[in-house]
């Protein structure tokens, strides 16, 4: 097998050994082809089709431009071969995403429940798998497990040290993840934020004598960048009401169809089956599911006899008859279960039920510090450096309630008899 460049929309020509070749051409990660990156933001931003595996191609392509910066400064700073792990190890970190992403991420889905972290070990240590035997085949038994070490973060492997900075490169609070997807999907969505200069932040980028990474001063204006667009693109995106929306729909849909399923009122085709309702589900089956099996689904869904499955499935496949946010800024966890009894007779008394109560909560905080976090040379957190990190570091954390159109003027006289305009916090909170 040749060597191969993939022409990329964000970081131009990728070139692929031939080595690497044999991982992206297994029905595992070609899978990955067919998981949306961003769920279902595209109901919101209409050009967010991309996919994981293009996403995983960017973080192997920016993986390597960081080691082959660290080596130029730093020759020595690489065991042999552990550049090649690292850059591995990047590659791969999505092969175990359900589909819709990190949305089906959860329980309430499937009935085999992994985080896709496990689901991704399972996977390529399986035999049943064709990218488990050819990884096994690409590094030999002992680089094998210390790929595994370095995913885990170990501080050794086979008597040979494991520095930190290997684990940071591929998880941190500056990894190539991260600065992969922020640059992908900020192009994808057309949100035009600002962007940073990942080059630059790449060669700011030292190892330090504990093993981690540190940056060097003249770095932190491209680090800055970084993360207030990162913070931007969760406010802005990520977090969109829209999108928080439609998760929550697709979510409730197949929660629908699982339960008239166990009710023998809906019948599912083998791999929903399997996804839904097995509690044993196997790598294989696991790998088999695609964001394709729910869209052909909720296609036939829309002429279901359930009223409430087919509601579901019709504004999703046609994007009408959305719920409404209530808009009043800044709810909160214990404003909105002290407005939910209320919103909830209101809706009774017009002809709605509890499932149009819609809740998403949104949690997030734009820099975590110190273990957590970046330092520069002089071993600081860049926050202490830095105001405007500084200012990221505050957890942002608020609910957006979603109602029936029909009633939301009526949903939010209410809310502001309870919830003032001007309060910002519980001891102004009014109590009826």
């Amino acid at each position: 097998m040749a060597d191969r460049v993939v022409r990329d929309e964000i970081h131009r020509d990728i070139l692929i050994p031939s080595s690497i070749g044999t991982l992206i051409d297994t029905k595992e990660f070609q899978r990955l082809r067919n998981v949306l990156q961003l769920s279902t933001c595209y109901y919101v931003f209409p050009s967010a089709t991309h996919t994981r595996f293009s996403h995983s191609l960017g973080a192997y392509h920016l993986a390597k431009t960081l080691c082959d910066s660290l080596k130029e400064y730093q020759p020595d700073i690489f065991h042999q071969g552990d550049d090649e792990l690292v850059a591995i190890a990047a590659l791969l970190h999505d092969i175990g995403h359900p589909p819709f992403s990190h949305l089906l991420e959860t329980p309430e889905v499937f009935a085999t429940y992994h985080h896709h972290e496990h689901w991704g070990k399972l996977i390529l240590e399986s035999n049943d798998t064709e990218i488990g035997p050819a990884l096994r085949n690409l590094l030999g038994e002992s680089r094998f497990q210390r790929l595994f070490a370095i995913y885990r973060g170990d501080d050794v492997h086979d008597g040979i040290p494991i520095p930190r900075f290997l684990k940071e490169i591929v998880s941190s609070q500056l990894d190539v993840d991260r600065m992969d997807y922020i640059v992908r999907d900020e192009r994808n969505t057309g949100a035009q934020i600002g962007g940073f200069d990942i080059d630059r932040v790449f060669r700011a980028l030292r190892v330090g004598s504990d093993g981690g990474l540190y940056a060097k001063a003249w770095g932190l204006p491209a680090i800055e960048a970084y993360l207030v667009t990162r913070y931007h693109m969760y406010h802005q995106v990520y977090f969109h009401k829209v999108n928080k929306l439609t998760q929550s729909y697709l979510v409730a849909m197949l929660k629908r169809a699982r339960t008239l399923h166990d009710r023998g009122k809906l019948s599912l085709g083998p791999k929903l089956t399997a996804m839904l309702t097995n509690e044993n589900l196997s790598v294989k089956e696991y790998t088999r599911l695609t964001d394709a099996d729910i869209i052909v689904a909720m296609d036939d869904w829309v002429e279901s006899d359930d009223e409430y499955l087919s509601k579901l499935a019709s504004k999703m496949k046609n994007r009408r008859d959305f719920h409404k946010s209530i808009r009043i800024p800044e709810l909160n966890q214990q404003m909105a279960e002290k407005l939910r009894p209320k919103l909830l007779q209101l809706l009774k008394e017009n002809g709605f039920g509890e499932e149009d109560l819609i809740t998403a909560k949104i949690s997030s905080r734009g820099y975590m510090p110190y273990q957590e976090g970046i330092k520069l040379e002089d071993g600081r957190d860049v926050s202490e450096h830095s105001v405007l990190v500084q200012s990221l570091i505050q957890s942002n954390e608020k609910i957006l309630i979603f109602i029936p159109e029909e009633v939301r003027d009526s949903c939010e006289q209410i809310a502001r008899e309870i919830v003032k305009p001007t309060q910002t916090s519980l001891s102004r909170f009014a109590h009826p």
